[in-house]
């Protein structure tokens, strides 16, 4: 007879996503069981960058030390094209006054994966590895799953099972997009010749593309380029490497040849059925996004999912999770689509553009972006500190409410707590805050950021803000803000 299991949430899914996502539910108290056909954590290093929010939220569960001494820190970025290098974009002084991690951390995802795996354990948690889902149905009221020779009944289930979703599959939710027609390579060496040390290496090329992503380790990296054909045998990479962009290197740890490609699925939410990660979401490896998007997508829906189940919001609380993540998802593929579509285009006008736009801009890149305004938001969007949420259906855009609160140098340490609570940046007595039940926190005025004086702020658990309000009228804003029962 098959064993049978209950829990709140089933997670399909043991890559990031889910073990970020069993790592949160777990630490807020909900029951979980997290299911993979794998043997164990993934082996090969796969997505291998964390950007400043991702580690921001590995703080807050208690794990960034872990993360930041096992990764290797990226400190520039190197702009080139071919053989020739225009210089390094430092990235501490543009994301300095932003964010407590102003650079890019390179971690592989296999030690993104061993990190959570073993934190989830010390939390209690655990993985039912080597037991793949067989079939999925949704009963009145809750989800049945076949995994292994056990069935499991759940109140709801995410999908994290990537791009290939048993979840996604068994709903019916079409997975939208394109598949880009070439073919890419991707390779991890040693003793690499050429490139900047420390920095992202973007090389594109009058045919190719090379980038170039400093590991941890002498002389190790990450190359990632264009194939052209359905195949590309790694000594002909090799060869082109050294041909195009004068980079050489001794050995490879790893080689691969893939396709890329640009999807979202139609929906996040169907009833008790979530997408999160690969399977919600895929696009190019342009930018380091992806591993990063399925780590938010994680921590926003854990905490909605914690509502919920502990009853302090009712079921309709969960849409928003589609409404605010989706959004996101939407707007990353379609920018990196676009980005890559440029860098890798065969078309002879983009050739050429590239040919003649490239050496032109990249070097005064270098001279004027460290020195400007403009650098510092391209570093929010690259490390996805500039992610807004449309809070209500008509809210218009706003720089503080919808958004990941901005740091004034403290002010991240209270988010630890995972509490809904009141901030306040100078000209505030905590006597002036409405009486909702949920903490004070008063902060010196920071002129340096959007948030103002004399105005209250209602911050989620994960760091987003829900409203802002003067005094008279807080009491009146925050509870229309607060989860509806």
């Amino acid at each position: 007879m098959a064993a049978e299991l209950s829990c709140d949430v089933l997670v399909v899914g043991a890559g990031p996503t889910g073990l970020m996502l069993a790592n949160w539910l777990v630490k807020l108290g909900v029951r979980v069981i997290v299911v993979d056909g794998k043997d164990g954590p993934t082996r090969e290093s796969r997505a291998l960058v964390v950007q400043a929010r991702s580690i921001e939220i590995y703080d807050q569960l208690g794990l960034a030390d872990a993360v930041l001494e096992a990764a290797h820190r990226a400190e520039a970025l190197a702009p080139g094209f071919g053989s020739r290098v225009f210089g390094r974009i430092p990235l501490g002084p543009l994301g300095g006054d932003l964010t407590p991690y102003p650079w890019i951390e390179i971690l592989e995802q296999s030690r993104n994966e061993q990190i959570l795996w073993a934190n989830l354990q010390a939390l209690g948690g655990s993985v039912r590895w080597g037991t793949a889902v067989s079939s999925l149905t949704a009963t009145a009221g809750h989800v049945e799953a076949v995994v292994g020779d056990t069935t499991v009944t759940a109140r709801f289930c995410v999908g994290a099972d990537g791009s290939s979703s048993i979840v996604r599959k068994t709903r019916d939710i079409a997975f939208e997009g394109v598949t880009n027609p070439h073919t890419f390579y991707v390779v991890d060496a040693t003793a690499v010749g050429g490139l900047v040390d420390n920095a992202i290496n973007v090389r594109p090329g009058q045919a190719d593309f090379l980038l170039g992503f400093p590991m941890r380790g002498r002389g190790n990296w990450r190359l990632i380029g264009l194939a052209r054909g359905d195949t590309l045998p790694e000594e002909d990479a090799r060869a082109r490497m050294r041909r195009d962009f004068a980079v050489t290197y001794a050995e490879s740890r790893w080689f691969a040849t893939y396709k890329v490609h640009h999807r979202v699925a139609a929906k996040f939410r169907d009833g008790p059925f979530f997408l999160a990660g690969d399977a919600a979401h895929v696009h190019s490896p342009v930018g380091g996004q992806g591993m990063n998007t399925g780590l938010q997508d994680a921590h926003n829906l854990a905490f909605k999912l914690a509502d919920v189940v502990h009853g302090r919001a009712g079921d309709a609380w969960l849409d928003h999770y589609e409404v605010e993540r989706r959004p996101v998802a939407q707007t990353l593929v379609a920018t990196t689509d676009r980005l890559f579509g440029f860098i890798t285009s065969q078309q002879a006008s983009l050739r050429a553009v590239r040919r003649a736009l490239v050496p032109l801009l990249a070097p005064i890149g270098v001279r004027v972006l460290p020195r400007s305004s403009g650098g510092s938001r391209a570093f929010e969007y690259v490390s996805q500190l500039r992610i807004r949420y449309r809070m209500t259906p008509d809210a218009p855009r706003d720089p503080v409410v919808g958004r990941r609160l901005a740091w004034t140098g403290s002010n991240h340490e209270v988010l630890r707590s995972l509490s809904w609570q009141i901030h306040a940046y100078g000209g505030l007595s905590e006597s002036d805050a409405p009486d909702l039940g949920l903490p004070v926190h008063l902060f010196d005025p920071a002129p340096r950021t959007p948030l103002l004086p004399d105005r209250f702020y209602l911050v989620r658990p994960d760091g987003f803000v829900a409203a802002e309000a003067p005094p008279p009228e807080a009491a009146e804003v925050f509870r229309r803000a607060l989860p509806p029962q």
